[in-house]
């Protein structure tokens, strides 16, 4: 637990099913490091995670790799993978983001325009479970409950706040006045 401002904050742990083949690799390590409980199975397709309680599912992809073994074999895995997961993210690593990394992310989005696939560029291994962990926790059902009621709350302020929603309601009384002499 860590002390945050003088109040005491919650650190979030969840269980993660990695495909087996993840077993060695440094997202594995980082998971582990940060608590959480990981499980491996042979039968998650290669490069897969899954945050079960969160319903999400993320593939990690290498660009690098992509570019030796050609698109059409990643595309058939991509395809599988969304068969598979509702909430699906391609997580597309490569050092650096240049023109061949944009194409083939521009390609692999074009190819699956529509679906529920959603592509997030990644540096390195750190960056990736920052954004797994982000997207995971912000959809796990007691975080999803507390953001909506925050929206809902800020919302309700914003309009019973708003000038122009005070001047709506005023013309509002105004019109029923006029209406009833």
């Amino acid at each position: 637990m860590a002390e945050n401002g003088g109040q005491e904050k919650a650190r979030w742990i969840t269980t993660v099913i990695m495909s087996s083949s993840l077993q060695s690799h440094e997202v594995s390590a980082s998971l582990k490091n940060q608590h959480h409980r990981v499980r491996y199975s042979d039968s998650v397709g290669n490069g897969s995670i899954i945050f079960s309680l969160s319903g999400v599912a993320f593939l990690l992809a290498d660009a690098q790799d992509l570019f030796m073994t050609g698109t059409e074999p990643c595309f058939d895995k991509i395809e599988k993978f969304i068969n598979i997961h509702r909430n699906s993210f391609l997580l597309l690593s490569a050092a650096l983001h240049g023109p061949r990394e944009w194409d083939l992310m521009f390609r692999i989005q074009q190819r699956f325009l529509g679906s529920n696939l959603r592509t997030i560029p990644v540096h390195n291994s750190a960056e990736a479970v920052k954004h797994m962990l982000t997207i995971a926790k912000i959809t796990s059902k007691p975080h999803l409950d507390n953001i909506s009621y925050r929206m809902i709350m800020a919302k309700t302020q914003i309009v019973e706040q708003s000038p122009v929603w005070k001047m709506l309601h005023q013309f509002q009384l105004d019109c029923n006045l006029f209406n009833t002499n």
